[in-house]
């Protein structure tokens, strides 16, 4: 299988990055993630908080979930100020170095207005307070207008959300692929894509592609979501740290782009299921498909409760090697996306009841 460069895919990653979706607040991203999946899903469905849940049904009875999640780092408008500025709270997983002078679209129940992160001028600091990253609670967004009225009258509001503004490129190769929201809207695209595949084709389970909400304030649609599955299998799959640029090394963030999907060994929420771990390395050597491993000390995914779902599923963490994540821009190789699709799909056509049940006590 090959992932065209301006291919289905390639299309589905765009306009679901482009798609607005900070935690509590994923319509956007959940209207479009249900549009790409409907022709290719047996059946659509959300859990109460508006986690997506597509199924393609096969012909035995382990379910099999593919789960990325929909929602982006963003922020919440909270306060106006006279002059027309506007305070906000963090959604997500921020560090204010990368926040400044970075532009964000505010979406409002009027319309979308384009703004700029502003904070005081390094150029009026001091030598100390220069040292020091500018604390997120000294940031503003700045939209351009004259005093709080104007702002009103745009309709902005307490409670707007507010997410960067960073169109999908295509870098100078055109295998690396720009966006912000890469974190995770590639793993709802893979997702979809990994449906897609199964089309038309006899595979031995129920398969769940998924797109959670709320996964960057606590990876909470994670619950919802697989409560509503009730998996036999899960795979959570969400972008991995690329340690491939100056500064960073092996021993911090393996991950270099181009070089295959990573599996998760370890993380602050989850220890990967022995078995099926043993079976995703298996699978890949068998497929010839390059196969990455990363550790992550700080942070988790969705697996940490797909992985606790009532007597215990079987879980790994997949995903691809990103640069720069939690910022307004991200970069991923499109092969690693492509050797992503390749080895779900692979590891579920071999998941029939039998395989399922000696993995629960492998």
């Amino acid at each position: 299988m090959t992932i065209s460069k301006d291919g289905g895919f390639r299309q589905m990653l765009a306009e679901l990055t482009e798609a607005a979706g900070p935690p509590g607040h994923e319509a956007p991203a959940r209207s479009t993630m249900e549009r790409w999946a409907e022709p290719v899903a047996d059946e659509l469905k959300r859990d109460h908080l508006g986690s997506v849940i597509a199924v393609k049904k096969g012909t035995d009875h382990p379910r099999i979930m593919v789960a990325g999640h929909l929602d982006e780092v963003g922020f919440m408008v909270t306060q106006i100020t006279e002059d027309g500025f506007l305070r906000f709270q963090p959604l997500g997983g921020w560090w204010s170095q990368v926040v400044s002078a970075q532009r964000v679209e505010v979406h409002t129940h009027k319309g979308t207005y384009l703004g700029v992160i502003g904070s005081k001028p390094p150029h009026l600091l001091s030598p100390k307070q220069r040292e020091k990253a500018t604390s997120m609670d000294d940031l503003f967004i700045d939209l351009g207008v004259s005093n709080k009225e104007e702002v009103e009258a745009l309709g902005v509001m307490p409670g707007d959300t507010v997410v960067p503004w960073s169109p999908f490129t295509e870098m100078a190769n055109s295998d690396y692929w720009l966006a912000k929201a890469m974190d995770n809207r590639m793993g709802c695209a893979v997702a979809v894509e990994v449906l897609r595949r199964l089309k038309g084709r006899n595979h031995p389970n129920h398969v769940y592609g998924v797109g959670t909400v709320m996964e960057e304030v606590g990876r909470r649609g994670a619950i919802t979501a697989t409560a509503t599955v009730k998996p036999d299998i899960g795979f959570a799959v969400d972008v991995g740290i690329a340690g491939d640029t100056p500064g960073c090394g092996p021993n911090q963030a393996p991950g270099k782009l181009g070089e295959g999907p990573q599996l998760i060994l370890y993380d602050a929420g989850h220890v990967p299921h022995r078995g099926l771990s043993r079976l995703v390395e298996r699978t890949a050597e068998e497929n010839g498909i390059p196969l990455q491993h990363e550790w992550i000390n700080r942070g988790a995914t969705d697996a940490s409760y797909i992985h606790l779902h009532g007597k215990g599923v079987p879980t790994v963490s997949l995903g691809v090697p990103s640069r720069y994540i939690h910022s307004h821009t991200s970069i991923i190789h499109r092969k690693d996306a492509e050797h992503l699709v390749d080895l779900l799909v692979a590891l579920i056509l071999r998941l029939d009841a039998e395989t399922v049940e000696k993995l629960k006590f492998d």
